[in-house]
């Protein structure tokens, strides 16, 4: 399967520019081949605290957005958005996957970044989701989980391609880099990361989105310009792997 992570700047709390920044973008992946597209963590908002006030229903212009996107373009597209749920008093900083059938599957981010304030606008998401695209494995996170390794190794057996959307900072870029290489390696699957560039909210974003093998090897790499990166996924290589170098059997807890 051919999966594009769309690296792209975001106009700070502007749903409608963003969109319309994005849908040639979206267009131009889907031309290239790709069945399963990547957007940003807050794709449509930037990484804003403003939460109650920007957030959506579940079926919000973000989601309607997204759905609208699959649907034309026969493909599959997530990123995260800000999504109130009437059962708790904060929204969710919440992963939002469309498919061309109109289908929609939701993760809600498990770790709010508490360095930044999001716990106190944001509510903790309770589990981990795994979607099967084409007999592909995707497992989406967000931004801050890619700290915790064992949500990761809980969903390994699941999961062939882990899908990490990010606002991530230039000043952990290192960081950002070498724990995507590093959930590659200690789950022998594919791991796309995709983060923004440009600034708001006072940060500044350097991108590097990356793509990585099941063995750890960078196939892409966006750099620090806006720009979208392709990669094919094969889960059968996934397997090889690990039927070649059959460690995770000896993982405990």
């Amino acid at each position: 399967m051919n999966v594009a992570a769309i690296q792209h700047d975001i106009t700070w709390e502007d749903k409608d520019a963003n969109f319309a920044h994005l849908r040639p973008q979206i267009a131009a992946a889907a031309d290239k081949g790709a069945r399963l597209v990547a957007l940003t963590e807050m794709f449509a908002t930037g990484f804003s605290m403003s939460s109650t006030t920007l957030a959506e229903g579940h079926d919000g212009p973000s989601t309607q957005f997204l759905r609208e996107q699959a649907q034309s373009h026969d493909i599959w597209i997530g990123g995260s958005i800000i999504q109130r749920h009437p059962s708790v008093r904060l929204p969710y900083n919440q992963f939002v996957l469309a498919g061309p059938a109109g289908q929609v599957h939701r993760y809600a981010k498990l770790h709010p970044f508490s360095y930044a304030g999001e716990h106190e606008h944001y509510s903790a998401g309770a589990q981990t989701i795994s979607v099967d695209i084409g007999g592909v494995r995707v497992t989406p996170f967000i931004c801050y989980d890619l700290r915790f390794a064992d949500v990761f190794w809980e969903r390994a057996a699941a999961t062939d391609c882990y899908l990490v959307v990010a606002n991530w900072p230039s000043p952990r870029r290192t960081h950002w880099r070498s724990l995507l290489t590093a959930r590659a390696i200690e789950n022998q699957a594919y791991v796309v990361g995709v983060n923004r560039v440009g600034s708001g909210g006072g940060n500044e974003y350097a991108g590097d989105s990356l793509i990585v093998d099941p063995s750890g090897e960078t196939v892409a790499d966006a750099g620090a310009k806006e720009q979208t990166i392709l990669a094919d996924v094969d889960p059968s290589l996934v397997a090889k792997v690990r039927s070649d170098f059959p460690f995770l059997a000896d993982r405990r807890g």
